[in-house]
């Protein structure tokens, strides 16, 4: 059965499950299920523990041994199955779906997984996974959630803060959430439960922000110039390479393009969006990215896109003095800005 998230607490007060899946790209979140589980399985007697890696080199015969093997000692026993590549390929799948028909009432099993991708959760053995599992899929804190989250983990451990402080927190921690944990635990460590001040807030907290090039393009289509520019700074920082920035902005502009192109010929935006694979937030930004952006923008913004381009590669640019990254910063406000 599928559980959400918030619910497994109360879950795990009650008789456990034979086997649990925990599957997120949210490593922090994870990492927190997944110990609920272990502690609540150590309370109920499984003192014993298994844990498999999948790796290039593993066998899928060990998980089906650590299964039927009897404990040393009569305990039950906890398995622990980690598939890192969220792939265990076509004999993986199929011991999978053998090892779901045969659970041992002795053992209780936690399968841990990244994000599946749209195609890999079409796969058979997703589908027994979710039939005879707690399927616990965490998803991704996006950035407009981040301040809401920071504001349930003060609280959490007696500590609030103003709109402002911990706008600043999330500003400073994007994109990397067990950073956003440590923070908000430093602030517990350095001060007393109640309402903290922004300048505690700002004395404390580190700029540990992990810049992604693809949500460069999430704040561009999100017509937001002041996270544009922090990521794209942050991007030339953390010495990401130019062509792969310049490569992302220009696949969205492409992008708009295209939808803007559709619906000129009078088809729908969802079946649009469908057909060019857009899901998720990014699915929700497009409608009113494309009632901002105009179509002449968007094809200004693609000759822009060239002459960036060209700077990266040395050659001279019509449309751009000074650097190749002030151009594309130019560039990606143009399209932000409409």
């Amino acid at each position: 059965m599928q559980l959400r998230p918030e619910a497994l607490d109360g879950h795990l007060g009650k008789q456990l499950a034979q086997l649990y899946v925990v599957t997120s790209d949210e490593h922090l979140l994870a990492l927190e299920a997944a110990d609920k589980i272990r502690r609540a399985a150590r309370a109920q007697g499984y003192s014993e523990r298994d844990v498999l890696t999948v790796e290039r080199t593993f066998k899928w015969g060990e998980l089906l041994a650590a299964n039927q093997a009897l404990s040393l000692f009569g305990d039950k026993k906890l398995i622990e199955l980690r598939i890192p590549s969220g792939k265990p390929g076509k004999d993986g799948g199929a011991a999978l779906q053998s090892y779901v028909k045969d659970l041992s009432p002795d053992n209780l099993t936690l399968i841990t997984l990244p994000k599946l991708d749209w195609q890999t959760q079409k796969a058979a053995w997703v589908a027994s996974l979710q039939q005879a599992a707690v399927y616990i899929d965490i998803p991704q804190v996006e950035r407009n959630q981040l301040p809401n989250w920071i504001g349930q983990r003060l609280a959490a451990q007696g500590q609030s803060a103003d709109r402002q402080s911990i706008e600043f927190i999330a500003d400073r921690v994007e994109g990397n959430l067990l950073a956003a944990h440590q923070e908000i635990q430093k602030l517990g460590l350095l001060h007393e439960p109640g309402r903290l001040s922004y300048e505690q807030v700002h004395d404390a907290v580190l700029n540990v922000a992990r810049y992604d090039v693809f949500k460069l393009s999430e704040a561009m289509l999100a017509g937001d110039p002041a996270r544009l520019v922090r990521m794209l700074e942050g991007l030339k920082g953390e010495g990401e390479a130019l062509p792969l920035v310049l490569w992302a902005v220009s696949e969205e502009i492409r992008t708009l393009l295209k939808l803007k192109a559709g619906m000129a010929q009078g088809r729908p935006l969802g079946a649009l969006l469908k057909e060019y694979r857009i899901w998720g937030p990014r699915e929700r930004m497009m409608d009113p990215a494309l009632r901002r952006i105009s179509l002449p923008t968007l094809e200004a913004a693609m000759k822009d896109a060239a002459q960036v381009d060209k700077m990266i590669k040395g050659l001279r640019a019509k449309a751009f003095s000074g650097d190749a990254w002030d151009a594309m910063l130019q560039l990606a406000l143009k399209v932000a800005r409409g």
